[in-house]
C-alpha cells in the first residue's frame, strides 16, 4: 500500500487554540517514520493553508468561521480526491473534527458509497439551530450525513457525503440536549459508552463495520483522540471523563485492519499545548493509526 498523509492544522472549528498544532506533533511523534518501517511508501503531502483566527474574524457567532472552513474543507476534498484516484491511501491528520467535511466529500468522489465510523466521545451532530457554541467542529457529522447549513451541507456540491444507514457513532458520552433528539431522529447507529462497557469494544466495533461497510465499497474511520478516556490522553480541546481505554482504543483499530475495509483514515483534535505528558496524545495517534493499518503484537 501507498500511503499519502495530509496535515490540516486548523483550529478555527474547535473552542480552544492549539489543535493547529496537531500535525506538526503527529509527525514529531513519528508518524512517517513507523509506516516506514511497516513496510509502506509515504509520501507526505504535508499542510493545506489554513488561516489563523487572529488573521480573520467571527462574522456569525453561531457559525464561527463558516466561510474559512468551508474553504479548508473543499480544499482538503480535493487533496483526498486526488490521492485516491491515484490508488493510494489518504492518512489525514488534524486538526479539529471540522476537517472531516473536506476528507468525507473527497471520499465521496470517489467512493460513494463508502461508510463512516466516527469514534468520538461528542456526537458532533448540532446544527445552526441547536448549537450552544457554534463551534462548527461540533456540527461537522450533521452536515456530513445532510443535516445543517447550506454552506456545510453542499460542500464540494455533493449531499449527503454518507448516508445515515451507513453511519456509526462510537465512544459517544457527552451529547447537547437538542444534538440528542437529533441523532435519535436519524438513522445513524449509536454506540455509547454504555454500550461499550455492556457488550465490549469487540462485539461494537463488529457491528459498527457490518454497519458501515454494507454497501460493499468499504468505510472511513474517523477517531478523534478526546474519545479515550482522561487518564490514557490529555492533549485534546475537549476532554470528557469515562472513555475507552488504551488497549480498547488499540483493539478496535487492530479489528478495523483485520476487516480490510478501511479506505481512508484521519486522526483529530491533538492539540500538544494542552498536553501534560510531553507529546503523549500524538504518540497514541501514531499507534492507532499504525495498528488501523495492519500492525500487531505479534
Amino acid at each position: 500500500m501507498q500511503l499519502a498523509i495530509i496535515g490540516v492544522p486548523v483550529d478555527l472549528g474547535a473552542n480552544r487554540r492549539g489543535t493547529d498544532m496537531g500535525p506538526s506533533a503527529v509527525r514529531y511523534a513519528g508518524l512517517n517514520h513507523h509506516l516506514k518501517t511497516m513496510g509502506f511508501t509515504v509520501y507526505d503531502l504535508g499542510n493545506i493553508d489554513v488561516p489563523i483566527p487572529e488573521t480573520t474574524r467571527i462574522k456569525d457567532p453561531r457559525l464561527k468561521y463558516l466561510e474559512e472552513i468551508v474553504k479548508m474543507a473543499e480544499t482538503l476534498a480535493t487533496k483526498v480526491e486526488h490521492v485516491l484516484l491515484l490508488g493510494h491511501f489518504p492518512l489525514v491528520i488534524g486538526g479539529d473534527h471540522s476537517i472531516s467535511l473536506g476528507t468525507l466529500t473527497g471520499l465521496a468522489r470517489v467512493k460513494p458509497g463508502a461508510g463512516l465510523i466516527w469514534i468520538d466521545a461528542h456526537g458532533d451532530f448540532n446544527t445552526l439551530e441547536t448549537t450552544l457554541s457554534g463551534n462548527i467542529h461540533g456540527m461537522s457529522l450533521s452536515a456530513i450525513v445532510g443535516r445543517g447549513h447550506p454552506a456545510l451541507v453542499n460542500c464540494g456540491n455533493s449531499s449527503p457525503k454518507v448516508a445515515e444507514q451507513h453511519t456509526v457513532l462510537v465512544g459517544v458520552r457527552d451529547l447537547d440536549p437538542e444534538e440528542r433528539l437529533l441523532l435519535k431522529a436519524s438513522n445513524v447507529t449509536v454506540f455509547t459508552m454504555q454500550n461499550i462497557d455492556e457488550l465490549g469494544i469487540a462485539a461494537v466495533m463488529q457491528q459498527a463495520m457490518r454497519i458501515a461497510g454494507q454497501a460493499g465499497q468499504g468505510f472511513h474511520v474517523s477517531f478523534d483522540m478526546d474519545v479515550l478516556d482522561t487518564e490514557v490522553v490529555s492533549g485534546v480541546g475537549t476532554p470528557v471523563f469515562g472513555g475507552i481505554t488504551y488497549r480498547e482504543a488499540h483493539l478496535a483499530m487492530e479489528l478495523v485492519a483485520r476487516s480490510r475495509q478501511l479506505v481512508s483514515l484521519e486522526l483529530v483534535e491533538v492539540n500538544p499545548i494542552l498536553d501534560r505528558g510531553g507529546n503523549i496524545t500524538a504518540q497514541l495517534a501514531v499507534e492507532l493509526a499504525c495498528s488501523a493499518l495492519g500492525k500487531t503484537i505479534f
